[in-house]
Order: structure tokens, then C-alpha cells, then sequence
């Protein structure tokens, strides 16, 4: 999953939506990108509910 963002900055309740999502669709991998900042910046997500087997 690829989450596309323009905001100044990134905070938890972004990431928390980010890995909802992926747990709704049980993916795996997300990539959470933002354009905004002053520099590009990302977060490579992990479901951890998938890959732990649960």
C-alpha cells in the first residue's frame, strides 16, 4: 500500500490511519510518503498482525 500525503508534518495519528488501513486490507507492507515537509520524507509500515502469523 502507498498512502500519498502533503502535510508539514507527519504525526501518529497518520501513521494510526496508515496501518488501519493496511489491517482492514490485510497488507502486508505500506509505504507512507509525504510531499510537504521541507524535505521528501517516508515511513516504510509493517502489519505486524499479518506477518507475526496472528
Amino acid at each position: 500500500m502507498v498512502e500519498i500525503k502533503a502535510i508539514i508534518r507527519m504525526e501518529d495519528v497518520h501513521l494510526a490511519q496508515a496501518i488501519n488501513y493496511m489491517e482492514a486490507y490485510r497488507i502486508e507492507v505500506g509505504l507512507l510518503i509525504n510531499f510537504e515537509a521541507k524535505s521528501f520524507e517516508f515511513r516504510r509500515l509493517e502489519n505486524k498482525k499479518l506477518l507475526s502469523g496472528l
